[in-house]
């Protein structure tokens, strides 16, 4: 049995294989528990191991390509129109190893440990963000209840609540007054645990290279810069600078109908962390760089002209993943070039 390609359906407890010879014919099918996926395989001879680039893809595909296999992750998104018929776990490793096949799919690369390690950071952190902003949220909710109401902004919250719990009026109950300040005391922690983040990522930045580059780029500060080049790497991956910036949804949406190309609102596809952690990063730098004597500044300034200031922070936030590529791709820094 010579096996040219396999597809694996990564399960939480079980995983589908499906073996296909050269000729794209099925020659082996396995059902195993998750944890001897590796061990069977090893056994093979080096062949190609496709799997959806799912939790937990990296790590036995980093496991494969030490025992010799080519290893090769895909969207799901792009194996979904593969499956035939009914859905069923041999169906979809069967599509995986058909799409893995073709000669246009596009892969993602294989992430380091590092690489994911930095990103659990940023995933665990952008929950304790969430948390504390549904915290704030259901504090404005009780107050409003009891009829005070709150200036947006969480300085103004913050401020409302001291003098709420400390002034000489007491406007709310006793036991309203002890929740709140219980509420508080829980929005303090979730500020000194968001902070601790913000002091390790600042000290990753550092010392990373490829993060300092980063940083160079105005509207990017440590936390962008440590999101990006664990999600990026050494860039690559992305033939042109364009292609990083698709792969974040930060392009247009083309609709063509009768012939006719009509572009519209942003694709939005690929990691939503990253695409809000730049264009926030965007909307800081926006006032910057448009009153700046440089090229950019000059773009920027153009495109206001005609433009939403929230659909010009869009496309400055796709121009910084451009430019973000180009210095990680070539190993430089940014270098913000004169008006003409």
């Amino acid at each position: 049995m010579q096996v040219s390609v396999v597809g694996v359906d990564l399960g939480k407890n079980s995983c589908s294989l499906l073996g296909l010879d050269a000729s794209g014919r099925a020659v082996l099918r396995r059902r195993l528990r998750r944890e001897n996926v590796v061990t069977f395989l090893a056994g093979l001879p080096k062949c190609v191991v496709a799997m959806e680039a799912c939790c937990g893809a990296h790590h036995m595909g980093r496991a494969l390509a030490e025992a010799g296999h080519e290893v090769r992750l895909m969207s799901p998104e792009y194996v979904r129109p593969y499956v035939k018929a009914q859905k069923n776990d041999d169906r979809d490793a069967e599509a995986i190893a058909e799409a893995a096949t073709r000669p246009t799919m596009r892969f993602v690369t294989l992430k380091s440990e590092e690489q994911l390690d930095m990103q659990s950071l940023h995933r665990v952190r952008d929950r304790l963000v969430g948390e504390r902003t549904a915290l704030m949220n259901q504090i404005r909710s009780l107050l409003l209840e009891r009829g005070v109401v709150v200036p947006q902004g969480k300085a103004k919250l913050a401020a409302a609540m001291s003098d709420l719990l400390n002034g000489d009026e007491k406007p709310l109950p006793a036991r309203i007054r002890a929740l709140m300040a219980d509420l508080l005391e829980e929005w303090r922690a979730l500020d000194e645990r968001i902070s601790a983040f913000d002091a390790e990522f600042a000290d990753a930045a550092k010392a990373n290279p490829g993060a300092q580059r980063l940083m160079s780029i105005p509207g990017v500060g440590p936390l962008n810069a440590t999101a990006l080049s664990a999600a990026i790497g050494d860039a690559a991956t992305f033939a042109r600078g364009r292609d990083l910036a698709a792969w974040l949804g930060l392009v247009p949406r083309q609709v063509t109908t009768g012939g006719k190309p009509r572009l519209v609102g942003i694709t939005k596809r690929g990691s939503k962390y990253l695409r809000k952690m730049l264009i926030q990063g965007a909307r800081a730098a926006l006032p910057v760089l448009r009153a700046s004597d440089t090229r950019l500044g000059a773009w920027l300034r153009g495109l206001l002209a005609r433009a939403h200031v929230n659909t010009a922070a869009v496309a400055l936030a796709g121009k910084m993943a451009r430019i973000a590529w180009a210095l990680l791709r070539y190993g430089q820094v940014y270098s913000a070039a004169p008006a003409a």
